[in-house]
């Protein structure tokens, strides 16, 4: 579960893209909870929904939440069951309040678990939590920037489902999707059935390799 906010503070699609493409490379599925609902005006509602059909049509499910109010819970309670979720994001969204009150099974942790993290954090180790229905949530430090592990250039477009697909119709096998011809991507970009910010996203990973900022592996 990736904890976002539109605001209070602003979680960005750079940040949200940079996480997805980094758990399709390992395979992790993953489920945008959008928090915070209850603050948020018209315009930001409006805004919210736009984000919600974006990454609803590429394939990652979304939810709506207020861990104030108590909307959406319920839904979340469903998708925990029988499964170990870890709820991930920047510092600040509600992550833990909307994670440990609301889903936790009681008040008795199942102790500390160490994870590596990407970026800063106020603190350095996650928890696992037992939640109804034979599940648990790994409650993890916030997240105030994230990098991404060593990625080969022509691999980073595969871990952007959308990009991924059309890119069987570029010219060429190994098209970086920037200036060579007969880029299906691009030209999908342009008649806008590629979001452009998921594509400033995917050319912001491309400038990361090339200027050395990828870590490697462990």
């Amino acid at each position: 579960m990736l904890v976002v906010t539109v605001n209070y503070p602003e979680t960005s699609t750079t940040f949200i893209d940079r996480f997805l493409a980094s758990a399709e490379a390992y395979r992790v599925p993953v489920k945008i909870l959008s928090n915070k609902v209850d603050a948020y005006d018209e315009d930001e509602l409006h805004y919210l929904d736009s984000l919600i059909t974006l990454y609803t049509q590429i394939g990652y499910p979304c939810f709506k939440i207020s861990a104030l109010t108590g909307e959406g819970v319920d839904a979340i309670r469903e998708e925990l069951k029988g499964r170990v979720t870890l709820f991930s994001g920047h510092s600040g969204v509600g992550k833990s309040t909307s994670s440990m009150p609301l889903f936790r099974a009681g008040s008795q942790d199942c102790g500390n678990i160490s994870l590596s993290q990407q970026g800063n954090a106020h603190h350095h180790f996650s928890e696992m939590f037992p939640v109804p229905g034979d599940g648990y949530i790994i409650d993890t430090p916030g997240i105030k920037g994230f990098g991404t592990f060593d990625m080969e250039e022509e691999e980073i477009g595969h871990y952007f489902p959308e990009i991924f697909k059309t890119s069987a119709n570029c010219k060429y096998g190994n098209c970086t999707h920037r200036q060579e011809p007969g880029c299906a991507v691009r030209k999908a970009v342009e008649e806008h059935y590629i979001s452009e910010s998921r594509y400033t996203s995917y050319l912001s990973m491309l400038e990361d390799k090339e200027e050395g900022k990828y870590r490697a592996a462990y």
